[in-house]
């Protein structure tokens, strides 16, 4: 838990804790975002379901805006806040690898986006050289998906929201810790995962955000029963019992804090 205090903002306090803004917001629905109050009391998640994927390289979940990286011959996972592709100019799902990495990159800005800044009345020149105006931050790795990389940023409250091009932000310190542990050829997965079930000692998890905006808006049982199917998927096989309506109130809070929904443990 944190307490806020008087001029610090719901974006510095998600930096502060390495969270993302909006998992902030769901881990605490009971906040209003415009009007905190000093003194409140706000639960920061400190723990995770790990996404349906295998475990190598780095998995991206779109859903809950978050960067998951298993190093090569640990039994470790190293996780991370993200930002995203905001509506319309969606990040890609699929299976890709770090291609290139870049300190101290020069931004080139693409032609897509030129043409929407200038739409909009902001002409952006053809290169932004590295210094604090450089959206890429002071590291980039590159993917094997065209005009797509993984790069800092010098706007930190952007991250744990969806507000970039396409390209997958991180906080400043995050990007540069990663870009060192991270090698040339590194898997990159991105999935779109809104609820997630684990097992821990003996007991399953189940973790369920806010689906995207795009997927709200379609609805249909693929999104309204994604975390039936993600129960479903760990259990198979086992003779667990689940709490079934535990879980159904899990999946709806969309909270984002992994909860117990197993009846009983595993181990007896």
């Amino acid at each position: 838990m944190a307490t806020l205090r008087s001029g610090v903002s719901l974006s510095t306090v998600a930096e502060n804790y390495d969270i993302g803004y909006y998992e902030l917001l769901e881990a605490n629905p009971q906040m209003n975002p415009m009007r905190p109050y000093v003194g409140e009391r706000v639960l920061i998640p400190t723990q995770y379901v790990l996404p349906q994927a295998s475990r190598q390289g780095i998995i991206i979940n779109l859903a809950e805006l978050r960067l998951y990286y298993f190093p090569p011959g640990q039994n470790v996972v190293v996780t991370e806040p993200i930002g995203i592709g905001r509506q319309g100019w969606d990040t890609p799902l699929g299976t890709f690898k770090v291609i290139e990495k870049i300190k101290d990159p020069t931004w080139h800005v693409p032609a897509s986006i030129a043409a929407d800044s200038a739409s909009k009345g902001v002409i952006l020149p053809k290169t932004i050289p590295p210094g604090p105006d450089n959206p890429l931050g002071q590291f980039a790795m590159r993917l094997s998906l065209p005009n797509y990389l993984i790069h800092g940023t010098n706007r930190p409250a952007g991250v744990g929201r969806r507000v970039s091009s396409g390209c997958i932000r991180m906080y400043p310190e995050d990007i540069e810790s990663l870009f060192q542990m991270v090698a040339m050829g590194t898997p990159v997965t991105i999935v779109n995962q809104s609820a997630k079930a684990g097992w821990l000692n003996g007991h399953l998890y189940l973790e369920s955000t806010r689906p995207l905006s795009e997927q709200r808006a379609q609805g249909g049982d693929e999104i309204a029963n994604a975390w039936v199917r993600a129960i479903d998927n760990e259990i198979a096989g086992t003779n667990a019992t689940i709490n079934w309506n535990k879980a159904k109130l899990v999946a709806g809070q969309q909270s984002g804090v992994p909860q117990i929904v197993s009846a009983k443990s595993m181990g007896g």
